[in-house]
């Protein structure tokens, strides 16, 4: 059996609005199984996001801490973003959300990782990209202002093995840093090459 996701639609019978918000909205869909009998499915709509695996000359990997709510957690978590710029191209989001939670820039940037976050609840996805030649953004070129959770996130840069070490430890729990941390890992062992332009559609 040929082993690739693909994209699918079952046919649904009805949709109950439960909830929206700026962010997100909630429905219940009545939807047709293969038999014939119908089922009801909680659905959280959500813009989608990006997330950055930043790997400098040394193998280091760059990470930030930021309290999440919803988990009541700090969490240690690679830089990531929403998708909340119609049409902006997700590597262009990718390298805004690395410059304003991190002062950093990259000049080489690939796709590393395609996932669907909770595929059981939610459609979000997040492209997950490397980005390599780092460099660090002047202080007068930095001109956006951290609000909220971000106003307070320490970084800090970690072997990218020790930090395969710490998420194979349960010590680092956020699911988009713990598989781009390990599928950089995994690209490591090959210099990274092989991995999709930055530019790859999504499928």
């Amino acid at each position: 059996m040929h082993v690739r996701d693909t994209a699918d639609k079952w046919e649904v019978v009805s949709s109950t609005e439960r909830l929206r918000t700026k962010l997100l909205k909630v429905t219940t869909e009545a939807v047709r199984m293969p038999d014939g009998a119908v089922a009801d499915r909680d659905l959280i709509s959500h813009p989608g996001s990006v997330t950055v695996v930043a790997v400098d000359e040394r193998g280091y990997v760059l990470l930030l801490r930021q309290y999440r709510h919803a988990v009541k957690h700090l969490l240690w978590e690679l830089p990531a973003g929403l998708r909340d710029r119609p049409g902006e191209a997700l590597v262009d989001l990718a390298a805004r959300e690395l410059a304003e939670e991190s002062g950093y820039r990259a000049d080489t940037w690939h796709t590393l990782l395609d996932l669907f976050v909770t595929p059981g609840a939610s459609d979000e996805r997040s492209r997950i990209f490397l980005a390599r030649g780092i460099t660090a953004i002047p202080e007068e070129e930095i001109t956006f202002v951290r609000e909220h959770e971000e106003a307070d996130m320490p970084t800090i840069w970690m072997p990218l093995q020790e930090a395969v070490e710490h998420v194979l430890a349960g010590m680092i729990h956020n699911s988009p840093t713990v598989a781009g941390i390990l599928a950089a890992y995994v690209a490591s062992a090959e210099g990274f090459a092989g991995l999709r332009p930055a530019d790859t559609p999504e499928e």
